[in-house]
């Protein structure tokens, strides 16, 4: 697991972000630029170790590739994570044109990729202002 902080002491420092990205460079660039922006950013390349993490130390928000590596893809972790954490925002990146409504978890979000990271530092802060509606 990547370990990334940053010095930046805005609000987004009590933000932490479980990135799950099976490839490298995105995975180390976007964490780095994340935690430069102040958030505490865990990197995982798997749903398994995504889990773990999950079931081990406090998340405000997953982060998740669709296409992953092992027997879980984004979507199904996303699922499980939330029967974990039911108030856990969850915010997809895909390449793909549009994810079903339907297919994703209640109240997540979608990012396209490719995408910068000032973009997604907003839509963290933004799914993170927002509660998730916890089904009764």
């Amino acid at each position: 697991m990547g370990v990334h902080t940053g010095a930046n002491t805005t609000n987004a420092a009590r933000i932490r972000v479980l990135f799950v990205e099976d490839e490298f460079f995105i995975r180390e660039w976007i964490a780095q630029s994340l935690a430069e922006r102040g958030f505490a950013v865990e990197s995982v390349t798997n749903a398994a170790d995504a889990l773990v993490h999950i079931t081990r130390a406090p998340v405000d928000v997953l982060l998740t590739d669709i296409n992953l590596p092992g027997g879980m893809d984004g979507m199904a972790l996303a699922r499980r994570a939330r029967q974990l954490r039911p108030s856990l925002a969850v915010i997809y990146a895909s390449a793909r044109a549009a994810l079903k409504q339907e297919a994703r978890v209640p109240g997540s979000a979608v990012l396209p990729k490719p995408y910068e990271p000032a973009v997604l530092a907003e839509l963290i802060g933004a799914v993170c202002s927002t509660p998730v509606a916890v089904p009764t």
